[in-house]
């Protein structure tokens, strides 16, 4: 007798963010979210990203794609409604935004510009708290929201630069919200992802070596895609994360904890 899969988010709400295209990370948590028997809604910025978050939401389930400016209080307000109206309360928010001028992602760090700053925090960062703040009432208690962020909030990478700042607020602000959703049961957590070939990493000078060198010198001795990600994102939407709150996952194939790099030839002496 053959056992069906089990579905460890059926009958749960889940709001995502971020999706650009087939290809993004926000995507393939997507897929997995649905495979495990979530219901989605998303929302896109924009006209150049509607008709990928439109398809990509009726092939998963038909929710609904909503229209919404992260850094503007007005249509998060307005999303909040919509919620409400189009889809109702939620369990789960996977906010997968982040944006930063090229230009700041080059060069010296302290070249940044004070509006490039600015605006990078904005919408990298403040919008996990400013959803939250819009949606307090839309969550049910006992949800869960996730958030994508990388090693370079902790760690020097190389040319990363503004958004590794952008991404230890991000890291602080989880720990934070977690604290103050917690008398809710709602839970906070982040997915530090290894390096996966999205239209954003590609903004990010050597990305190409970085890919190269990060799956050389991981412990599994590979890179990871977006369905690893999405696997990790499954667990912490998911009853089995119950207590589980204010960390981050690291989902690199064992990157971050590596010290020292030994070139391809010395890691394969034994």
């Amino acid at each position: 007798m053959v056992c069906s899969r089990v579905k460890l988010l059926d009958g749960k709400n889940i709001l995502v963010t971020g999706v650009a295209n087939r290809w993004s990370i926000a995507s393939g948590i997507a897929h997995q979210l649905h495979d495990h028997g979530a219901r989605l809604a998303f929302i896109y910025q924009g006209e150049r990203v509607k008709g990928e978050v439109e398809k990509l939401a009726a092939e998963l389930g038909g929710g609904p794609a909503i229209e919404c400016d992260v850094s503007s209080d007005q249509a998060l307000r307005a999303l909040n409604d919509q919620v409400g109206k189009d889809f109702g309360k939620l369990d789960g928010v996977v906010h997968s935004i982040a944006f930063a001028n090229k230009e700041d992602l080059m060069g010296k760090v302290y070249d940044t510009s004070r509006a490039g700053f600015s605006s990078t925090l904005d919408i990298s960062a403040y919008s996990l708290i400013a959803l939250v703040q819009a949606l307090r009432e839309t969550l049910n208690d006992r949800a869960s929201i996730v958030a994508l962020t990388y090693l370079g909030a902790t760690a020097i990478v190389p040319n990363y630069n503004l958004m590794g700042i952008a991404k230890a607020a991000l890291e602080a602000s989880i720990r934070y919200l977690a604290f103050d959703l917690g008398e809710r049961g709602i839970r906070v957590n982040a997915i530090s992802a290894g390096p996966i070939k999205t239209a954003s990493a590609r903004q990010v000078k050597g990305f190409s070596l970085m890919l190269d060198k990060v799956g050389q010198a991981a412990p599994l001795r590979r890179n990871i895609t977006a369905e690893d990600v999405g696997k990790t994102a499954v667990y912490l939407m998911s009853d089995l994360s119950d207590a589980v709150t204010a960390d981050v996952h690291f989902v690199d194939a064992g990157y971050h904890a590596m010290g020292m790099y030994p070139d391809k030839s010395d890691a394969l002496e034994t």
